[in-house]
């Protein structure tokens, strides 16, 4: 039982940084905008994963699990930003989503600012995702009318521990816990 307040505060650099509005890409064949808590939920009951593109400092301020815990459960399953506030990044590894860090922020952050509303990213597109290596890649494409105009990869910086990735992929480091009891038993 989460609150319906997952990153009302968030002002959207695509929206012409509208606060607490985002694009519904799923709700029809013209993109709708809405409330972040509203656009996540029809993501979340369509089945359909989403992220969060952040600039600086992402968390800041955000030190209370529920605030990785709702975008989670509202199935975001990864954060790119330019950089995190620690607290933050560690309670979004606990709960199973992936913080990454643009390796060149200052040239790859701007890629999402070219046409936004164009732009769909492929979270099925992360390579490399070990604790051996701190990067990963991450393809993002930009589609218009339905079609794939342009495919970018972009490396990405992690600071995840074989533990913590174990996590990601359990969903939540509980989900990974109560799976691993449940072997036991």
């Amino acid at each position: 039982n989460l609150a319906r307040n997952t990153l009302i505060g968030a002002a959207n650099a695509a929206l012409e940084g509208q606060v607490n509005t985002v694009r519904n890409a799923i709700s029809g064949l013209e993109p709708s905008v809405g409330s972040i808590p509203d656009v996540a939920m029809s993501y979340k009951q369509a089945g359909v994963p989403w992220l969060v593109i952040a600039d600086y400092n992402y968390g800041e301020g955000s030190a209370r699990e529920h605030a990785a815990m709702q975008p989670r459960f509202l199935g975001c399953n990864m954060v790119i930003a330019r950089s995190f506030a620690r607290i933050h990044e560690t309670n979004l590894k606990k709960q199973g989503v992936l913080p990454l860090v643009f390796a060149r922020p200052d040239e790859d952050y701007f890629i999402f600012a070219k046409d936004p509303h164009e732009l769909v990213v492929s979270t099925h597109g992360v390579v490399g995702l070990n604790e051996n290596t701190p990067t990963v890649q991450v393809t993002v494409e930009r589609v218009q009318n339905g079609k794939v105009v342009e495919t970018h990869n972009i490396e990405c910086v992690h600071t995840m521990s074989a533990d913590q990735i174990g996590w990601f992929k359990a969903g939540s480091a509980l989900n990974l816990i109560a799976s691993q009891q449940k072997a036991a038993h």
